[in-house]
């Protein structure tokens, strides 16, 4: 998947591009302004942001679902990473994403809590 690829990558500067211009991705387990995202515009401030804090993540485990709508995917994994400095972390993701003509058009990002890497 070109999106955890990206993020693995650290290339935050072409993420936004995977999206379509209206797309809508949701956080449903974020308490902040992440919760929704609406626009490539707002993609693009969300990922410039895990690069101007350092954020550092490698995606491990990925399994990716398919499932009978042809545009949906569901892709579970784990990130390990860092963010600047700080601890090794990992944290399990589920992402369940609506892909169409190529682009993200939405995406529901279910990203669990922060665990230290032992």
């Amino acid at each position: 998947m070109a999106l955890i690829s990206g993020v693995s990558a650290q290339r935050w500067s072409e993420l936004p591009e995977l999206y379509a211009p209206d797309a809508r991705v949701r956080h449903p387990l974020a308490t902040d302004a992440s919760a929704l995202l609406v626009g490539r515009e707002q993609l693009r401030e969300h990922f410039a942001q895990a690069g101007r804090v350092g954020v550092t993540m490698q995606a491990h485990d990925v399994i990716v679902h398919e499932t009978e709508d042809p545009e949906v995917i569901v892709a579970e994994f784990t990130y390990r990473g860092r963010v600047g400095g700080s601890a090794a972390f990992k944290v399990p993701a589920v992402f369940v994403m609506r892909v169409r003509n190529g682009h993200i058009v939405e995406s529901r990002d279910y990203i669990g809590p922060r665990q230290p890497l032992a």
